[in-house]
């Protein structure tokens, strides 16, 4: 499956749309992934607890997508773009939602 942000894929005509395909992932990352993101919060520096719980969330979401655009029978997503959001009662989830148009090249 090819799987693009740009609208076209060079030397592959499109030739036929199949619609909007999309996959959400929500995910918390632990108490303690937390306590060392504040630790580093406060001494600078990156997190890559938190990196890694963004990386599993947003391949999740690209495999939803993937998945359905497979079960529509396309070959290729254009288009694809990716939003990210802390959701939660103390924003301790992140969200990450991706979406797409299923095409067959």
């Amino acid at each position: 499956m090819i799987v693009s942000t740009t609208p076209t894929i060079e030397g592959h005509p499109i030739r036929e749309y199949r619609g909007v395909v999309a996959g959400e992932t929500i995910i918390g990352a632990n108490a303690w992934k937390d306590l060392k993101a504040s630790i580093r919060d406060i001494f600078g520096g990156r997190s890559s607890s938190y990196e890694q719980v963004l990386r599993e969330a947003r391949d999740t979401s690209l495999q939803e997508m993937v998945n359905e655009a497979g079960q529509r029978g396309c070959n290729a997503i254009v288009g694809v773009d990716f939003d990210y959001e802390t959701i939660g009662q103390s924003a301790s989830m992140l969200m990450v939602a991706c979406s797409g148009t299923a095409v067959i090249i």
